[in-house]
């Protein structure tokens, strides 16, 4: 037997079920400690475009700086110097210096996904079946194919195959209110509106509410000011029985469950929504909604689970594991961040797979549970059904224009 095919039947292989930021993460970082890996995507195309803005962190750049990606080189986002509060009438009622880098998610995708060999990223698979068989963990999909290895990672986000088929009782809980989301396009914007709006982290908050905004990359992942874009995240109550189930029955009359396909949003509930922004919303951020071409709707959604290790050789992590609710802004970089946590607990235990899915699991719980503790805390009085006075005012507690300004989208004050 020649020295390669040793060498070749010696390297660990990893299955990721997956192909998003969690997915690419542990693959890449993976194959930095020479494993074999391969991405298995139940959607049967490339996911660059998807999503809209993200926060990034101190944390998440060492993790990319790990995965091989040179942040120095590619331009990860957009710098803004720091935030600022607008009343509903537009004056500058707060602000704050805090530097951050603002970025869109189909641009950070493009990075990692550029990183990975096209060869070891497989589209359109969806996974049915997980199966550990002494010392492998074997893998099914719908199309009939099987994929064996050492390790499997579903990365597969907050409706997780893996976790279905392993966890079925871990399910997301809808935390009572939705969020509107949207680009537009920074040139299309008036000029006292780019002014004041499009170098800040900004927020507008109405009553019960809070409507925020940055600027990220272009549509072709332009940096420069005047090809840019701003993305907006508009929080809204909307109660489970009657407010949610309105807003996701779709133009056919058909009520989707927690999510809707953007153009089958119903035109008199964007309508709605946008007549809402004028009569609420700063009149720049007004602004803002009513030039968004196609803006989309997400149900605020919890999700935790008691375990992250699924059997001797199977695991999840990021979104599949933990969704906080997005004002911690960290969901990205928890995923980023589980994923190098799994790397070292297996160079820690490279022959005790058990041993190491233990101690990744112990280390990444407690974070995960605290980071939603914490988006709970963020979100509370967002939510359609809070009752009582008592309620309210601990929710109010973290509604001021400067805790929301210091709060909002910051790694600190997470702790186990």
């Amino acid at each position: 037997m020649t020295k390669d095919r040793r060498t070749q039947e010696a390297q660990p292989r990893a299955l990721v079920i997956g192909g998003s930021m969690a997915g690419l993460f542990a693959a890449l970082l993976l194959r930095r400690q020479g494993w074999k890996v391969d991405i298995y995507e139940r959607i049967g195309a490339e996911l660059a475009g998807r999503g809209a803005g993200i926060v990034t962190h101190r944390e998440l750049f060492e993790v990319l700086a790990r995965a091989g990606i040179d942040t120095e080189a590619a331009a990860v986002g957009v710098a803004v110097p720091g935030r600022r509060v607008l009343d509903r009438t537009g004056r500058i009622e707060g602000e704050r210096e805090l530097r951050q880098v603002l970025t869109s998610w189909g641009h950070l995708y493009g990075l990692l996904r550029a990183a990975l060999p096209g060869e070891n990223y497989h589209h359109g698979k969806n996974l049915v079946d997980v199966a550990e068989t002494g010392d492998r963990v074997l893998a099914r999909f719908s199309d009939g194919s099987e994929a064996s290895g050492d390790l499997l990672i579903g990365a597969d986000g907050i409706f997780s195959c893996v976790r279905a088929r392993l966890a079925p009782d871990v399910r997301p809980r809808y935390a009572g209110y939705v969020a509107w989301r949207g680009l537009v396009d920074e040139r299309d914007l008036s000029p006292r509106t780019r002014a004041e709006l499009c170098d800040w982290f900004a927020f507008s908050l109405p009553p019960g509410e809070q409507m925020l905004g940055y600027p990220v990359a272009g549509a072709n992942e332009e940096m420069d000011v005047g090809e840019r874009r701003f993305n907006f995240v508009w929080y809204r109550p909307a109660d489970s029985e009657h407010g949610l189930a309105d807003l996701l029955t779709d133009i056919d009359g058909v009520r989707h469950e927690l999510s809707i396909p953007p153009p089958r949003i119903r035109p008199d509930v964007i309508a709605s929504m946008r007549r809402e922004a004028e009569r609420l919303l700063a009149p720049q951020f007004a602004e803002v909604v009513r030039l968004t071409r196609q803006p989309f709707i997400q149900a605020i959604l919890d999700l935790e689970t008691p375990r992250m290790a699924l059997g001797s050789r199977t695991v999840i992590l990021g979104d599949a594991a933990f969704v906080a609710r997005p004002h911690v802004g960290m969901g990205v970089t928890k995923a980023a961040e589980d994923a190098a946590a799994l790397v070292d607990a297996l160079r820690a235990h490279p022959q005790e797979f058990s041993a190491a899915l233990a101690k990744f699991e112990s280390t990444r719980l407690s974070f995960g549970a605290a980071v939603v503790r914490r988006a709970r805390d963020l979100g509370a009085y967002m939510q359609a059904q809070i009752a009582t006075p008592e309620e309210r005012a601990m929710a109010e507690r973290h509604r001021s224009a400067e805790a929301v300004m210091a709060e909002t989208a910051v790694s600190v004050g997470i702790a186990a």
